[in-house]
């Protein structure tokens, strides 16, 4: 299932986060928390959102992404920052669900 995060997917998600960058082999780079998830994500106006997979209350795969705006199309739209899926999980659909998702 495809869902916009909670608070309590938060350690899931950062280590969600860990496995993309140790795939992306910068693991180092990773200087996140949960508490510094929690205010970006979570906060009074919240800036940065994150959509999961959740499949069977076990968060496989993260979307995290913002809203950004096309001065010449006079549109808002969004970015990307990171999609992942668990590797165990792939192949089943989770990555084009959280695009689709993203997309309504």
């Amino acid at each position: 299932m495809i869902r916009p995060a909670k608070v309590g997917d938060l350690p899931e998600i950062l280590q969600l986060i860990k496995d993309l960058a140790i795939y992306e082999k910068a693991e180092h780079e990773v200087l996140a928390t949960v508490e510094e998830l929690e205010r970006t994500l979570f906060g009074e106006v919240p800036k940065v959102f994150a959509h999961v997979v959740d499949v069977d209350g076990k968060v496989v795969g993260i979307a995290i992404w913002f809203l950004n705006y096309s001065t010449w199309l006079g549109k808002h739209g969004i970015y990307l920052e990171d999609l992942y899926v668990q590797p165990e999980f792939r192949g089943q659909g989770f990555g084009l669900a959280l695009l689709k998702e993203l997309a309504r």
